[in-house]
């Protein structure tokens, strides 16, 4: 194994368990890559969230410094052959690897951008855009990896993103507010009367929840059709990641207002169980007339 994947799934493990147990499926080529390409996607975010130094110490307490740091230092990884840290040479030997466009690692800074240019969300169509930005760009790049060329398949490893960042939402609104964010839909917010504030939400607030969890449904439904598409190992390590990651909004959903007074998150051994559910569902998907249409969802821009 080389220092890069090392170094990556380090950072994998201590970034995301539920990533690192769907990973452990894959074929080792296909999960050396995938967790490089984690492994960048999470040091970006460590560094826009002030949690990581970097290249440049000097702009640890100014956003704006940080951000600017890290579009430059992705740019030189993909257009240049000199040297770079470590989550940067990972993207550089992804993205050529597997000839990503140039707009598809930016596409992800610039959603980091529209955090710390503390973007307001009126509507959904707003956090979807923003969603795609953060995660369902890191989708795409992840199915081009496992060898998806087809812009339609690709259409649909973005939606599970999608679906994913909602769900994030809808976890993490009681704490996004402590530190001065809100990514549900301000006209949804209005209509039902809602503020984010409180240890757990208001009853007002609930709902606006459960709108976006049933929101997040036709994209994990969108995502799951996608399945047939991807080669078997990836294909059950993606659909165990969907059971996990959805098994969140339903313990939001049984537990009620009253979930949000702990860590909402699916237990190891819930873990293990859902990787078994998740073989049945790449099975189904193969199955004669196990697709839906795609129609009516929000969809990515198609980069040239």
């Amino acid at each position: 194994m080389s220092d890069l994947v090392l170094t990556s799934t380090e950072a994998i493990t201590k970034g995301s368990q539920s990533f690192a147990t769907a990973a452990k499926l894959m074929p080792p080529g296909i999960r050396d890559d995938t967790v490089m390409l984690y492994a960048w996607c999470r040091h970006a975010d460590d560094v826009i969230d002030g949690q990581a130094l970097g290249s440049r110490p000097e702009a640890v307490d100014d956003p704006q410094a940080r951000l600017d740091g890290l579009r430059a230092d992705t740019l030189a990884a993909l257009q240049g052959d000199g040297p770079v840290t470590p989550p940067f040479a990972a993207l550089r030997a992804v993205a050529r690897r597997h000839d990503f466009p140039q707009a598809w690692p930016m596409d992800l800074i610039e959603g980091f951008a529209m955090d710390v240019e503390a973007r307001d969300y009126r509507t959904l169509d707003d956090v979807l855009e923003y969603s795609y930005h953060v995660a369902g760009i890191v989708g795409v790049m992840m199915a081009r990896v496992m060898g998806v060329r087809d812009d339609h398949v690709l259409d649909r490893a973005c939606d599970l993103g999608l679906a994913f960042q909602l769900t994030n939402i809808a976890r993490d609104v009681i704490d996004d507010a402590r530190i001065g964010r809100c990514y549900l839909p301000g006209d949804w917010l209005d209509q039902a009367g809602a503020r984010v504030d409180g240890p757990v939400p208001s009853p007002e607030l609930y709902t606006v929840i459960l709108r976006l969890l049933d929101a997040a449904e036709p994209y994990y439904a969108s995502a799951r059709v996608g399945l047939a598409d991807l080669p078997p190992r990836c294909a059950w390590s993606i659909a165990a990641a969907l059971r996990i990651y959805r098994a969140i909004g339903l313990r939001i959903r049984k537990g009620g207002p009253e979930a949000y007074r702990q860590r909402i998150s699916t237990s190891k051994a819930a873990k293990i169980g859902l990787l078994g559910v998740g073989g049945w569902d790449v099975a189904r998907s193969r199955l004669p007339g196990a697709g839906v249409v795609r129609q009516g969802l929000w969809t990515r821009p198609h980069h040239a």
